[in-house]
């Protein structure tokens, strides 16, 4: 979910408005595909996971691939976008990923299928930026302009529900390769109509493309979420875990001296020096920590231990898509401009952070309907009502040319926080029942040390909504009008 508030400063709306809307169709089905297949694979992993062969310490990279290589490439993707042109941009994008889907669906083993969502990742951030500032340059009337972005950010919100709905349908009924494969269709069909309706406008080849940076952050991440993910087999203390842990750390710490020396840097420092942007960032990363343990818990529940089959396991997740969407609407209709905004976000987060309090009580004999609508109800209305005021707030006051890459960074923390709470989450779990089998002796029932894994990931994760609702309480302060001036660049 993006979210952009600076007005484009161009000319009138790009073609005739059927060509404009066709356009709008085509953006919008990019990012949906995008969208969904942050999810999509939920469903599939435990038949994916039986058919390849790899173990509990290793699934998460299925997932974790994919938003790594998202979130570390998506500012360099913005900028491959100004360079070369937005619709060329686009069309790379989305040939890219179709080739990267065909990849990981014909794997023939654990290593290509990670290989193929990291391949996915990356050119899903060179997609993403770009579907945003072709929409920003095709509709500048403000009407059609706020009709648009509504459009956008409805399909990108209920990206996800559609992901887990298709992923279970595909499982049941084709194969979990197709899962991936389904890209293909999609990625063709909005290509050749991007070729027709999409506008051109020229790229900029004097930009600079600052490589290292690129590495620096990009490793820097990486290393971190590996060094995550060492945890649950070798412990936090072993070499293999602090390691990257602090390799990655050191990148991450260059590459933050870099943006503040570097003349055309990735990401202008100033973005994240405004204390109610870093709070914004912060409370989306945290949010999608919340609603990815969430995802990975249930889906393994619902499968390995209330034996649902992997469509019944996509409809399980309708309640939490309903509520967010609900909650979303009422807070971006309604309330975003009567309430202030770290109370819309503190609320949303500590709600969430309930529904999961409510999932530490699972138990291995516990009713899909008393134990775990109740936290997907919970979790949907949190992060409906958390993430318009943060997204707002992600880009209030930002200069029009620096949008994007306020933009840009969002989903970097979304992406970000769906990496590291995978991670962490998973690496929690693995550890929690890994001691109850110890603590119980062998004896010990395999589905109750499951349940106590899945319980102990939930707690970490409502105590980190918890701890961010403080934080953002104390952080932001009241946002400026929607009317004040926007940051100049030269800052």
């Amino acid at each position: 979910m993006t979210a952009i508030t600076a007005r484009t400063a161009s000319g009138p709306s790009a073609g005739t408005p059927n060509r404009r809307w066709a356009a709008l169709v085509v953006i919008a089905v990019a990012q949906l595909m995008i969208a969904l297949d942050a999810t999509i694979v939920n469903i599939a992993l435990p038949t994916a996971q039986h058919a390849l062969g790899f173990g509990d310490a290793d699934r998460q990279w299925v997932i974790t691939a994919y938003t790594l290589s998202f979130a570390g490439l998506l500012l360099l993707g913005g900028r491959i976008a100004d360079l070369v042109g937005r619709r060329r941009s686009f069309l790379a994008g989305l040939a890219g990923f179709a080739i990267a889907s065909m990849i990981a669906g014909a794997a023939p083993g654990f290593g290509v299928l990670v290989a193929g969502r990291a391949l996915q990742g990356a050119f899903a951030a060179l997609l993403a930026p770009t579907a945003l500032s072709l929409l920003a340059v095709t509709f500048t009337e403000p009407k059609e302009r706020a009709k648009a972005f509504g459009v956008y950010g409805a399909v990108a919100s209920s990206g996800a529900a559609v992901g887990l709905l298709l992923g279970g349908a595909l499982t049941q009924y084709a194969d979990w390769r197709w899962c991936l494969y389904v890209n293909v269709a999609i990625a063709a069909a909005a290509s050749v109509a991007g070729r027709i309706v999409l506008p051109a406008p020229p790229g900029f080849p004097g930009s600079r493309l600052d490589w290292i940076s690129a590495v620096l952050v990009t490793g820097g991440l990486a290393a971190v979420v590996y060094g995550a993910g060492q945890a649950a087999p070798h412990g936090w203390d072993a070499w293999r875990t602090t390691a990257p842990l602090a390799a990655g750390v050191l990148a991450l710490a260059l590459f933050v001296v870099r943006q503040a020396r570097h003349g055309a840097p990735l990401l202008p420092l100033r973005i994240l020096a405004d204390r109610n942007r870093a709070g914004a960032y912060l409370a989306v990363a945290t949010a999608v920590v919340g609603a990815f343990g969430v995802f990975l818990t249930l889906t393994y529940y619902l499968q390995v231990v209330a034996h649902f089959s992997p469509m019944r396991t996509g409809l399980a997740f309708l309640p939490m898509a309903v509520a967010n969407s609900a909650s979303g609407y009422l807070v971006g209709a309604l309330l975003i401009r009567r309430v202030p905004a770290r109370l819309l976000i503190a609320g949303g987060l500590l709600t969430a952070a309930a529904g999961l309090a409510v999932l530490t009580r699972l138990g291995a004999g516990s009713g899909y309907a008393t134990a775990v609508v109740p936290v997907e109800v919970l979790l949907g209305l949190g992060m409906g009502a958390a993430f318009p005021p943060a997204f707002s707030l992600a880009t209030a006051g930002v200069s029009p040319r620096e949008a994007g890459v306020a933009a840009a960074v969002v989903n970097a923390a979304s992406q970000m926080g769906g990496s590291i709470g995978t991670a962490v989450v998973n690496t929690v779990a693995i550890g929690a029942t890994a001691g109850y089998l110890r603590e119980h002796g062998p004896g010990a029932p395999r589905v109750s040390a499951l349940v106590h894994g899945y319980t102990a990931g939930a707690t970490v994760s409502a105590l980190a909504l918890t701890t961010v609702a403080v934080v953002v309480m104390l952080l932001i302060r009241t946002p400026p009008p929607s009317d004040a001036p926007t940051e100049r660049a030269s800052r």
